[in-house]
């Protein structure tokens, strides 16, 4: 039991220590779907899609509300300073004839009050939409349709984002990369530059090259300086989309493996055009438009329903005090006639607007297609090449160093062997990322990742 709960104590401990050490939480790197599920929790704009299409859920719900009866309550109080009054002339009954004389009737003037100073009247109504419900139906398919076009951008906000944070994920490691290649380069010209200082003290060298040695290790410090910029610049840009701060990422390596295309190019089109975000959303946008022809042409239908309720009413001696009642409404406005006739014609224009859209939208993803799975092609020859290159200048490099083991050549020139080895990796490695870029390409073309 003790040890138990010393080891409680000790993660209790280390877990806060993580917490106060977060650069040291995050030693362990990053993979790639990592890195985009971070930007995919943080990103502001994805969170802000979220939130519409929860919005656009709500507003089909508050459409569907409106095929329901409504019911509607009400209630006044009012104090009168003056109140109505009946009056009754003397005689304006007749004339009553008795033995004794006619009488009068009334015999008198009367006056009754028609009300009193405080009234109260409360009622309920409920009403039933008839002729309309086809339209709110068509309202609710609207709504229905903005829903599928908000989850379709939440998609493609998702789809950029990954896009983006593999561009910076594979950008940051070609550049570093990129720096170990000109870190051979600069060790090379010191070496030479070394080399130089060593033979002018022997008097077998003269000013002018060791200025220009001097001038080749500037210019390897202004290349490594500038790759340097790069990655903190692309850093910064990943920090902003994961909202990590840059000394907390640390990025793992990739599966550098190549992926045979599975599919030939038609069938990755097809694909596309069954898959692809943005044509779904030209396709929805369509199938709004015309949802919208159908609500205008519904506009037509007068306003027909059912109602029935009940008023209570205290301070008014000519009405009743309880009065339930039922009845049918009909109202048909005249204007809408000619008004409707426009909407129809803007509305159809629209539809119109969104098909060419629509058509514009999948022959720029056959294009799109075409390209990404050309440059597949291109990457792949590139990098076979470099390949190519990278054994040979291995092969190279151990020629060099068995001749420096015989003594038949120096350190510079393995210095300079394997500056050219470096470069022959950052290329082959710079090509191999272009290929996996170029897949991510045709990936979020078709939204098959394999």
């Amino acid at each position: 039991m003790k040890n138990r709960i010393i080891y409680k104590m000790l993660l209790f401990g280390a877990a806060l220590w993580l917490q106060t050490n977060p650069i040291l939480a995050q030693e362990t790197p990053m993979t790639l779907d990592q890195v985009i599920d971070k930007a995919l929790l943080n990103n502001k704009l994805y969170q802000a899609k979220g939130l519409q299409l929860e919005e656009k859920r709500f507003k089909v719900k508050e459409d569907k509300i409106k095929a329901y009866p409504a019911v509607s309550v009400s209630s006044a109080y009012q104090y009168n300073a003056s109140i109505g009054q009946l009056t009754i002339p003397q005689g304006t009954m007749g004339v009553l004839p008795l033995p004794t004389g006619n009488v009068l009737l009334p015999n008198s003037e009367l006056k009754f009050d028609l009300g009193q100073h405080q009234t109260f009247n409360a009622g309920a109504t409920i009403y039933q939409p008839i002729s309309q419900l086809t339209k709110i139906k068509t309202g609710v398919a609207v709504a229905q349709t903005d829903v599928e076009i908000a989850t379709r951008e939440r998609t493609k906000a998702a789809l950029q984002i990954r896009q983006s944070v593999e561009k910076l994920y594979y950008g940051i490691l070609i550049t570093t990369k990129q720096m170990e290649e000109a870190n051979a380069k600069l060790a090379l010209a010191k070496m030479q530059f070394y080399d130089l200082e060593s033979a002018k003290i022997s008097g077998k060298t003269i000013e002018p090259n060791e200025s220009g040695l001097q001038a080749n290790i500037a210019d390897e410090e202004q290349s490594l300086l500038k790759l340097e910029i790069q990655r903190e610049d692309y850093m910064a840009d990943l920090g902003r989309l994961t909202g990590l701060a840059e000394s907390n990422i640390q990025l793992a390596g990739v599966a550098l493996d190549p992926v045979k295309p599975s599919q030939t190019l038609e069938d990755y089109k097809a694909g596309a055009m069954e898959h692809n975000v943005d044509i779904q959303l030209a396709d929805l946008n369509k199938a709004k438009s015309e949802l919208g022809i159908k609500a205008a042409k519904l506009s037509y239908r007068p306003d027909f329903g059912i109602f029935a309720g009940y008023t209570y009413q205290k301070g008014n001696i000519i009405f009743p005090q309880n009065n339930p009642y039922v009845g049918a409404s009909l109202k048909w406005n005249v204007q809408d006639l000619f008004s409707n006739k426009e909407v129809i014609q803007q509305r159809t224009l629209l539809s119109q607007q969104a098909q060419m859209v629509l058509d514009d939208k999948r022959e720029e993803v056959r294009n799109q297609v075409e390209k990404a799975y050309r440059k597949i092609r291109q990457a792949e020859s590139l990098m076979q090449v470099a390949e190519r290159a990278y054994t040979y200048r291995q092969q190279e490099l151990k020629v060099q160093e068995d001749k420096k083991f015989a003594g038949l050549n120096t350190e510079a020139d393995v210095l300079h062997t394997k500056s050219l080895l470096a470069k022959s990796e950052a290329d082959l490695f710079a090509a191999q990322l272009n290929y996996r870029l170029a897949w991510s390409d045709l990936s979020i073309l078709t939204e098959r990742y394999e």
